[in-house]
This record gives C-alpha cells, sequence and structure tokens, in this order.
C-alpha cells in the first residue's frame, strides 16, 4: 500500500531510473496521474504532457468501464460492453459526451499549445492505477500513433486482468503492485483524493 499518489510516484521513478537521462516524455492521463508525472518528470529529467482519453461508464455505475475514447474519436468497446448494459445507442451517446469533456479538458489544460513531440522518444504512460485498463488502452493507442522510440505503461498498480489487456500494447509495463484481491484503484492507497482541473493546470505550467 502507498502512502499517497507521490510516494507511488516516487516508487516508479526508482524502477524507470534506467531512462534517467533520456529525457523522456512522461504523459499523464487526467487527473490524478497528472502529479504523478510530474514527480516522475522531475526525477527522470524529462518533459511532462497529458494524454486526453476517457473511458465509456456502464449505465448507472459511473466507476466501471466498459471501454474508452481518445481525442481524436478513436473507441475501445470491452467485450462485456453489452452484458453490462452498454448497448450501441447508449455508446453512441457517450462517446459523444465523452469527447465533448476531452475539448473542453484541452481548451483549458493545454491552451495555444500542441501536444508535446512523442516522435522517436521515450514515451511513459502513467496512471494511478488499472482497473479495467480501458482509458489505458486508449492512451497507448494515441501515443503508438505518434511513433515513439519505446513505449511503457507504467502505474503503481492494476488487476491482473488489466495488465493482460494492455501488455501487448505496450513495449513495456511496470506495476508496482497485482492484489490478488483487486476492488478499486483507490485501496492501493492510504490517502486517495480527487485532483482538480485547477492542480493539473498548475503541473502542466511547472513542467
Amino acid at each position: 500500500m502507498f502512502r499517497d499518489r507521490e510516494e507511488a510516484a516516487l516508487a516508479l521513478a526508482q524502477v524507470l531510473r534506467a531512462w534517467r537521462g533520456a529525457h523522456p516524455l512522461v504523459v499523464a492521463i487526467p487527473r490524478g496521474a497528472v502529479p504523478m508525472a510530474a514527480t516522475i518528470a522531475r526525477e527522470l529529467g524529462g518533459e511532462i504532457d497529458v494524454v486526453l482519453v476517457r473511458k465509456l461508464p456502464a449505465p448507472g455505475d459511473p466507476e466501471f468501464a466498459v471501454g474508452s475514447v481518445d481525442e481524436i474519436g478513436w473507441t475501445y468497446i470491452s467485450p462485456h460492453a453489452r452484458a453490462a448494459g452498454a448497448h450501441p445507442a447508449y455508446l453512441e451517446n457517450e462517446i459523444k459526451s465523452q469527447l465533448k469533456t476531452i475539448r473542453t479538458r484541452r481548451e483549458r489544460y493545454t491552451p495555444g499549445r500542441e501536444p508535446r513531440d512523442a516522435s522517436d522518444r521515450v514515451v511513459i504512460v502513467v496512471d494511478d492505477g488499472l482497473a479495467t485498463g480501458a482509458t489505458m488502452v486508449a492512451a497507448l493507442h494515441a501515443l503508438r500513433a505518434r511513433n515513439p522510440r519505446h513505449l511503457v505503461c507504467a502505474v503503481p498498480v492494476a488487476s491482473s486482468d488489466a495488465l493482460s489487456l494492455v501488455r501487448p500494447l505496450a513495449d513495456e509495463v511496470i506495476c508496482l503492485e497485482t492484489p490478488e484481491l483487486f476492488h478499486s484503484v483507490g485501496q492501493a492507497y492510504r490517502r486517495f483524493p480527487q485532483v482538480s482541473d485547477e492542480e493539473v493546470i498548475a503541473a502542466l505550467r511547472a513542467g
């Protein structure tokens, strides 16, 4: 168990220390992972950015992902989506809603600039944990399309199913804890507060 996201980020940075001096691009999935990516980028001498993806929640269960969407509208739909009640019309509406949130976040988080160049770079994609792995699927897909030299998925905690899902999409997967009984990402932290848009903006400006 980690005290908080900062402790988890420092632990990840230690495992990622081989990339110190390579000026890696450390890319966070907002919002919770952004302060973590800032710490990792600082420890490795890298650069921070965000990848804007959103999970598609199951009907009536906003914490359970049945898919994900990236900034250009590429979608991943989980095999369990229909069983969870996410029929095509529901998914179509949810995709539109999440794309609207992505556009709003892009305007707030990185106004007036394009995403950092990922071409021929070591790119480390960070989240504070993976439950289903759906949002990481979209994030890795989005970053792979930008031609990194080496694509790393780095998380403090994940379910074994999530790791199996994302492993084929990255060149390297780092996960510090894989609980046998996985209930939620928050179970791995003593303190797991929400991260605000203001904290995200401040971390990106500082980086």
